[in-house]
């Protein structure tokens, strides 16, 4: 998590609010919230006898736009706690954010302790897979309500239930609601056909290491030999001595359908395994955990800029917050903060949301 992050209007307060649950609820050890310093480099991989051979990778490739990145300053020197990198692979280095704008949780227990804390202050979470929002005229009544369909006017409109698959029961349910809050990444369109976005997949690894390293989160370029053309890795070291490791993007898979998982690619993986060993002795020596795939819903409409959409989508009751790319758990508090307002206040007062407004494409 950063203050620095996309947008500057959700990044702060979100940066804030993460700090906020970690300190009332326990995050340090239930979520693996820290403060973390951040350095960007280049590295060409080492010629030492025990590297990973690392072949030129020539996957068409994605930025995630996590960090827009200038050329470091061409040191070599690396900060002394910062040892679990090899010095003399490293060609250039710079630290560009610390502990008072930097952050980091482990996403899948954030996301649990999150739903965990929500069931204690009342909240009932059904999970299934929703196959419809139902609508009717603004004047009419519950049971004229039919599914929205793309060529449905989203004005004169409201929202009335969801159809959804109980996950435990494989049975069709309709729950009635007023407020619906449609949060669905990359498949949000599949229930407002209106709405598009770019399905990006990013792979990652992890790897567990064999004793705690500091905590510095990295972006690097990573030159299987001088000249060569790089692999860029986003390496984030964790407080349990696991290191995760995620890569640029693809176009190469189409999205699955809701609740199937994506389809990992082998060589992306080991692409990302080769790189950072070969310029880690401490990565060449642990273990791999994990080899994962996810898809970033980016923004793609021309004139939404690079998202997110958080807001009123024009049908009463319908609420959109997406399009995150890649800082959704970044983001993830001070969307949540400015959904409440805007359902229970009738406005967002925690920010100005203006430019998050979904009303501007839909």
């Amino acid at each position: 998590m950063a203050s620095w992050a996309y947008p500057n209007n959700l990044a702060k307060l979100s940066f804030d609010l993460h700090d906020r649950l970690a300190q009332d609820h326990g995050g340090a050890e239930l979520w693996g919230y820290r403060r973390v310093r951040c350095g960007q480099l280049t590295a060409v991989a080492s010629q030492r006898e025990d590297a990973h051979k690392l072949e030129s990778n020539n996957h068409p490739s994605i930025d995630l736009g996590k960090y827009w990145a200038r050329e470091p300053k061409k040191s070599s020197l690396l900060p002394h706690d910062l040892d679990w990198f090899d010095n003399r692979s490293t060609q250039a280095y710079e630290e560009f954010a610390d502990t008072t704008s930097t952050a980091q949780v482990y996403p899948l227990q954030f996301t649990n302790s999150m739903a965990r804390l929500a069931e204690q202050s009342g909240a009932r979470i059904i999970l299934g897979k929703v196959e419809n929002i139902n609508c009717c005229n603004i004047n009419g009544a519950p049971e004229d309500a039919s599914p929205l369909a793309a060529s449905d006017d989203l004005t004169g409109k409201k929202v009335v239930s969801v159809t959804y698959i109980d996950k435990a029961s494989s049975r069709q349910h309709t729950l009635p609601a007023t407020s619906i809050v449609l949060a669905a990444g990359p498949w949000s369109p599949t229930l407002l056909p209106k709405f598009r976005v770019q399905p990006l997949r990013a792979h990652s690894v992890t790897i567990k290491l064999q004793r705690p390293v500091s905590a510095y989160c990295l972006f690097s370029d990573i030159h299987p030999t001088a000249g060569a053309k790089p692999i860029s890795l986003e390496i984030y070291p964790r407080p349990n001595n696991e290191v995760y490791i995620c890569s640029q993007g693809d176009l190469d898979i189409p999205l699955p359908p809701p609740g199937n998982a994506a389809e990992v690619s082998s060589n992306r993986c080991q692409d990302i395994i080769n790189a950072a060993r070969s310029v880690s002795g401490e990565m060449q020596n642990g273990q791999v955990t994990g080899r994962r795939a996810c898809y970033l819903p980016v923004i793609s409409d021309n004139g939404a800029g690079n998202g997110p959409l958080v807001g009123h989508t024009g049908l009463a009751g319908l609420v959109l917050a997406t399009g995150h790319s890649c800082w959704g758990i970044s983001n993830a508090p001070g969307t949540g903060k400015a959904v409440s307002e805007l359902i229970f206040d009738g406005r967002i007062s925690c920010l100005d949301a203006a430019s998050l407004d979904p009303r501007r494409i839909l």
